[in-house]
């Protein structure tokens, strides 16, 4: 049966968890009124993505050819780990941390273009950065991260494949087994050797023993060489498994600056808010203090009036008085 439209379920996955369902049920109710009920069901059986489920499928819709970039290395780390090729191993272990890198710093940039995602601080990156690891060595979690349908995020304790070396136990039964006796001519089972051809006799009627000697060394040989080829295998798996356990360390040592990080980033956002609000009340203050300075020089302009027009009346006044004292002088 068809799943719901696939234009549809790229929009809800890039949805921010805490809108999914309010955009869920708005497609549902589109659907509906266009008459399609079957679709309207499918869509409504969609879940919501955890917040680290949904960044990754944000990377994965968004930039779908880094998802493809991190599915080819996978395949390369598979097929490095099945061979036991530890310089190749090595060198796409270290590209493995590169690109994973690369893929956080791009989903740190894709959320926060997102106006409704949570802030830098509390983005949880390395649940982002566990479920990307995790896809390089489950192939069932890359083919959801591929699709941008993750509900959740995912977590591998090693690395690369589950360790599955097609190595067999070899012991002194695996030699080839000797080609079975059959019977000549004359009813004698034939020697091993040359079809048809009874076993060399020596002078004196005995098996000949040159033949003997030589398929003895054959077997010596044959033995040593399968040693040899197991201790050259068994020497490329302790290689293979010391970097694995180097690529664990560095995989906690990584989540752990990570972790570390993130607390510092949440106590600098936390002291930017409280600047942020010290300097919200300093400017209110200020508003004020503003306010204030008009009043008083307004106030002040009023008092010079004041003062200038009593100034006058009282200039005035004095005027009068000397006037009135020159009437009297003269009438003396």
């Amino acid at each position: 049966m068809p799943g719901p439209p696939a234009d549809v379920v790229r929009r809800l996955y890039a949805t921010p968890p805490d809108r999914f369902v309010a955009a869920r049920d708005a497609a549902v109710a589109e659907a509906r009124q266009a008459g399609d009920p079957r679709t309207a069901r499918e869509i409504g059986r969609l879940r919501r993505p955890t917040v680290a489920a949904w960044l990754v499928n944000l990377l994965a819709i968004r930039r779908p050819e880094l998802v493809a970039d991190l599915t080819q290395l996978a395949e390369a780390l598979r097929e490095a780990q099945r061979d036991l090729r530890g310089g190749t191993l090595r060198e796409l272990s270290a590209q493995r941390r590169a690109v994973v890198g690369a893929l956080v710093t791009e989903v740190r940039w894709l959320a926060a273009a997102e106006p409704a995602a949570p802030p830098a601080g509390k983005l949880p990156l390395g649940e982002v950065e566990a479920t990307l690891n995790a896809a390089l060595s489950d192939t069932e979690v890359a083919d959801q991260v591929r699709a941008g349908r993750l509900l959740r995020a995912s977590h591998y304790a090693g690395f690369g494949e589950v360790p599955r070396p097609q190595l067999r136990l070899i012991t002194g039964d695996d030699e080839e087994p000797t080609r079975p006796e059959r019977a000549g001519r004359s009813g004698v089972p034939e020697r091993a050797g040359k079809p048809g051809v009874p076993e060399k006799a020596g002078k004196s009627g005995v098996p000949d023993r040159a033949a003997e000697a030589r398929r003895a060394r054959e077997e010596r040989a044959a033995r040593a060489e399968r040693a040899k080829r197991r201790r050259t295998a068994a020497r490329e798996l302790e290689k293979a498994r010391a970097e694995l356990g180097r690529a664990e360390a560095e995989l906690s040592g990584a989540e752990r600056a990570e972790r570390d990080g993130a607390a510092t980033l949440d106590r600098i956002e936390t002291e930017l808010a409280e600047l942020e609000r010290r300097r919200a009340v300093a400017e209110q203050e200020l508003s004020r203090a503003k306010l204030a300075r008009r009043g008083a020089e307004r106030a002040l302009s009023a008092a010079r009036r004041r003062a200038g027009e009593v100034e006058g009346v009282l200039e005035a006044l004095d005027a009068e008085e000397g006037d009135a004292m020159e009437g009297d002088h003269e009438a003396d």
